[in-house]
């Protein structure tokens, strides 16, 4: 009903009306950005502290790729890449703001526990319905995004009736879906990248 400005990042309140950087940290051995392919901490840490002093706000970790045709990852194989990374990025920089890109609840629900401050779910809840729940739980900001299909084949599931009033639509869903848990923030990402 109203759009709102604010989100509250634990316990930051964040005011998205001014202009905000997101740095994007895929540990992915297949990410789209050769550079982005850590291979240690040091590394790691290294790229973040660089990002921090250039003003990024957020940081979104990720360790299953979203790009078109990517591999499937298991669960277990996400945990071990994302999980062992956002504890040394906390214990390095305890105030910073993570954004966890995940579609899978059990991970979420891990990363909240172990500092993430928002979760980033490219399925918008179709890969695991469950996420909703532990959003609701944790009362996190939530970045909703819309895809069609999965990652293995999203880039074939493109077609669209009307792409805005079908978009808008998916996106109108989920979000009253997401009311049913007493949610507080919601980021729309209408996945134009798709």
């Amino acid at each position: 009903k109203y759009l709102k400005k604010y989100i509250n990042c634990k316990g930051k309140i964040i005011n998205l009306s001014d202009k905000k950087i997101m740095g994007i940290i895929n540990i992915t051995p297949d990410s789209f950005y050769v550079k982005g392919r850590y291979k240690n901490d040091i590394g790691l840490l290294k790229t973040i502290e660089k990002m921090l002093l250039n003003n990024v706000t957020f940081i979104d970790i990720g360790g299953y790729s979203t790009r078109p045709k990517a591999d499937f990852v298991s669960e277990f194989q996400e945990r071990k890449r994302v999980i062992p990374a956002l504890k040394s990025i906390i214990k390095e920089f305890p105030s910073i703001l993570i954004s966890l890109d995940t579609f899978r609840s059990k991970i979420a629900e891990e990363g909240i526990e172990n500092g993430a401050s928002i979760i980033n779910d490219v399925s918008g809840g179709n890969m695991d319905s469950k996420i909703f729940e532990i959003i609701g739980k944790y009362k996190v900001p939530y970045i909703l995004n819309h895809m069609k299909g999965k990652q293995k084949n999203m880039h074939l599931n493109n077609k669209y009736e009307n792409l805005i009033i079908d978009v808008i639509y998916d996106l109108q869903k989920k979000i009253n879906i997401l009311k049913k848990f007493h949610f507080n923030d919601i980021i729309v990402d209408p996945g134009i990248g798709f």
